[in-house]
């Protein structure tokens, strides 16, 4: 892979692979932006959530650089970054809601930066879950969850998305109970488009290419135009 760019002055979106900075609620928060090759590339901002830093859960994750690279070869442009706490992140742990505040900045500098593309949201365990909760409040045209941590993190009353919603989840899941997921998502109303992948746990060893292919094929029909 080819080392990020430095990024000093991010008054624009970079237009290669670059490593910045961003103001985030606490101070710094640590962020890597990429871009879909031209042309072909969509009219819209990918934003990707990391699994909790608790756990060591940070935007190197090789299921979110993976779910990067998936959004990206389909035209869209991509931004992960750190959650507070996180590798050089200012700020301490905070349970979601410190880092749903975290999401809300990065996306508001996203908006202004692109304000005539479409925000996806999607993210990784704990990052699916800060996603979901705040899809709805910041206008996600299309969401995509992978391992939700249905049973560790309370989902029943989270706002659910009208938009376009891709659940990704491995049927062996050690950390997160695979039922209780599917139950879960059972009891939508309006459900997400769910794939369900055998063999495969949750970091998806072995099946990252798998996981790579299945979020490609599902969102191929939901992608934004052309950019100019």
């Amino acid at each position: 892979m080819t080392p990020a760019a430095p990024f000093p002055d991010p008054s624009s979106f970079p237009d290669g692979l670059c490593e910045f900075t961003l103001q985030g609620p606490v101070g710094p928060l640590e962020a890597i932006g990429d871009v879909a090759e031209r042309p072909g590339a969509r009219r819209g901002v990918a934003v990707i959530c990391h699994p909790n830093s608790k756990d060591g859960g940070t935007m190197r994750n090789k299921v979110v650089t993976m779910l990067e690279r998936s959004l990206r070869e389909c035209g869209l442009d991509t931004l992960r970054f750190n959650f507070r706490s996180a590798g050089e992140s200012a700020g301490d742990y905070d349970h979601g809601k410190g880092e749903s505040d975290d999401l809300a900045a990065v996306v508001a500098w996203v908006r202004k930066v692109r304000p005539d593309d479409g925000l996806w949201l999607a993210g990784f365990s704990f990052g699916s879950y800060v996603t979901l909760r705040n899809a709805v409040r910041l206008r996600a045209d299309a969401l995509i969850s992978i391992a939700p941590p249905v049973g560790r993190w309370s989902h029943e009353t989270l706002a659910l998305p009208s938009c376009p919603w891709l659940v990704v989840m491995g049927e062996e899941d050690e950390v997160v109970e695979p039922q209780a997921v599917f139950d879960w998502i059972d009891s939508l109303e309006r459900p997400p488009e769910l794939v369900r992948m055998p063999e495969t746990g949750h970091f998806f060893h072995r099946r990252l290419m798998d996981l790579r292919g299945a979020v490609k094929n599902v969102i191929k029909h939901w992608l934004p135009p052309v950019r100019d």
